[in-house]
């Protein structure tokens, strides 16, 4: 359970209160309305999810996007006077801040097979560029002349301004960063 209030002094009031569950990979964002009573009036709804969705794009941990996870708002509070929808949006999006740092998230990294064809030259470069991403040489050989052949696979950004790279997806592993 995780609360968010925001009340931006005279005029702005709202009060929710989210449960957040993770989903299994690849299975984006779902978010639930199970509020019961009206303790948060239905046109207030939308601004929650609002603020859940801004975290979600924008990080709750380095600023990277939130993914594969469930929210459900299922209670709060207004004022009659100064529940607004700016009041909803914070409330929803402080809640949401708080459950995910609770939470202790992984922070996610693209895995990738990597073909390079570079300079014999810039092969003690390449190597050593892939093992400090935590990759593994799965094979070498002579492509021609001078030019050396390495498949590999490694995580994180593999962009290389030497030789021709071609690299196939293989989805997202737990980074090791700050560790």
């Amino acid at each position: 359970m995780n609360r968010g209030r925001f009340s931006g002094g005279a005029g702005q009031f709202g009060e929710v209160f989210l449960r957040v569950q993770p989903l299994a990979r690849g299975e984006g964002f779902r978010f639930r309305d199970e509020v019961k009573g009206g303790a948060i009036p239905g046109v207030f709804i939308p601004a929650v999810e609002k603020g859940v969705r801004e975290v979600l794009l924008n990080g709750a941990l380095a600023g990277f996007p939130v993914q594969d996870v469930e929210v459900t708002v299922y209670d709060g509070k207004t004022h009659p006077v100064d529940g607004k929808e700016v009041a909803f949006v914070s409330a929803g999006r402080k809640a949401f801040l708080e459950a995910v740092r609770a939470a202790r998230p992984v922070v996610l990294e693209p895995l990738v097979d990597l073909e390079i064809l570079a300079p014999d030259a810039n092969f003690g470069d390449i190597s050593g560029e892939i093992s400090a991403r935590r990759g593994q040489l799965r094979r070498t050989g002579d492509a021609r002349a001078g030019m050396v052949a390495v498949r590999a696979r490694a995580s994180g950004d593999t962009e290389s301004a030497r030789g021709r790279v071609s690299a196939t997806s293989r989805g997202m592993m737990p980074s090791q960063a700050g560790r």
